[in-house]
């Protein structure tokens, strides 16, 4: 990594935003590890367990556009503090009053959706501080906090076999607690924070066509990342009958391996150019997708063609927030939370539909296909836009597009 990266920005910043998002994703998909342990106990049908994992995702999206909102209005560092304690509060309740149906379960995901939030936090603190040509790598490496999701796949189903399923949500709160005490002490605002907009002025980068396209193209690749994450450990427990400790060592590895490229991803697109890495990545994910659809005979061939689709959907969530910032550097905040809104909304789609996918055919094949023509058509979209973008906004700055 080039030494000019740790002097050209925060460097305690960054790495708060880091941790914070790091666990409140192990928060945020807490749902889809515990997911076969919950739907045994509450006796949800296939159709169901989509809907649980997939509601905190939905939320998270959402809560997006408010967090977003609430960064250029109140600075990054109080949007994150008051979404922290939200999130602790709603673990307390599911921990001490306990989660006896899936209404409830569903009022639960959508607290732990300001968990999900985070994202429109985390990516403004750490990218206020650095300049165009070191975007990549600071949001690369504050947006490798999505490991978090591996987290929660490695250590919750092992915890609910030990203590109860319950309880998971009351230990969840002392690491949630460890990161909101080193937020507090380490996270600091840039003091290159643009002023508070109005609503009409959020509302009027969403008549920018580029915004929409960096919607669409994120809600392919952090879509697919996220729902994947969500949805992995009740496929590997229905698909291949593993237990679900088993199942959640099985998505952990395919997980960590699509987080912890995120900031590769960055640094790629920082040297190479974001275009051309987002195209490879989408052309590699539909493949990969494509094959999982076909459903390998066993789990460990599934998980070896699992984790290259999601390196390419972790290297182009990187690659996406490498050109966002460029094309966007004043409307960060707010931009920030649209295309994270949108890269959530793109994972409940695809944890939902897997699970209405073997509620109705008994097979996750149509969920897989449908995800993998998304990535061909994002493919199609950036190479039609990708000439306009290299001779005007692109030309204009010191970073590669």
């Amino acid at each position: 990594m080039d030494k000019s990266f740790w002097k050209a920005g925060h460097t305690p910043t960054l790495l708060a935003a880091f941790l914070y998002f790091d666990l409140s994703f192990m928060v945020w998909v807490i749902l889809g590890p515990l997911g076969v342990q919950i739907a045994n106990d509450l006796g949800l049908d296939a159709g169901q367990k989509g809907l649980m994992v997939a509601t905190p995702v939905l939320a998270g999206a959402l809560l997006r556009i408010v967090m977003g909102v609430l960064v250029d209005h109140l600075q990054p560092k109080k949007a994150g503090i008051i979404g922290q304690i939200v999130v602790l509060c709603a673990l307390a309740w599911a921990w001490l009053a306990g989660i006896h149906s899936f209404q409830q379960v569903l009022i639960l995901g959508m607290l732990l959706g300001f968990a999900g939030a985070a994202f429109a936090v985390a990516l403004p603190l750490a990218s206020r501080w650095y300049p165009p040509q070191h975007q990549g790598t600071a949001l690369g490496i504050a947006g490798a906090g999505n490991s978090g999701t591996a987290l929660a796949a490695l250590f919750a189903p092992g915890l609910a076999v030990a203590f109860g399923w319950n309880s998971v949500f009351g230990l969840a709160m002392i690491p949630l607690g460890i990161a909101l005490a080193v937020y507090l002490i380490f996270a600091k605002d840039s003091p290159d924070c643009p002023p508070s907009k109005s609503m009409a002025e959020y509302l009027h980068v969403l008549k920018d066509k580029d915004a929409w396209w960096f919607m669409f193209f994120y809600s392919v690749t952090f879509g697919g990342f996220v729902g994947m994450a969500s949805s992995l450990t009740i496929y590997f427990n229905t698909q291949y009958g593993l237990s679900p400790v088993t199942a959640g060592y099985f998505t952990a590895a395919c997980v960590f391996a699509g987080s912890l490229v995120r900031p590769l991803g960055g640094m790629l697109a920082d040297r190479i150019g974001g275009i051309r890495t987002l195209s490879v990545m989408y052309a590699l994910a539909a493949v990969f997708l494509l094959l999982v659809s076909l459903g390998m005979s066993t789990p460990m061939l599934a998980m070896m063609v699992i984790v290259p689709a999601m390196l390419a959907l972790g290297v182009g969530n990187g690659a996406v927030f490498q050109l966002v910032p460029q094309r966007f550097r004043r409307e960060i905040g707010v931009m920030t939370g649209l295309v994270g809104m949108a890269g959530g909304v793109g994972g409940f789609y695809l944890a939902s539909s897997l699970g209405y996918s073997h509620k109705i055919t008994g097979s996750y094949q149509i969920g897989f296909v449908i995800f993998a023509c998304l990535a061909v058509l994002a493919l199609v979209g950036l190479t039609q836009v990708k000439s306009r973008w290299r001779t005007t906004w692109g030309a204009a700055g010191t970073a590669k597009i």
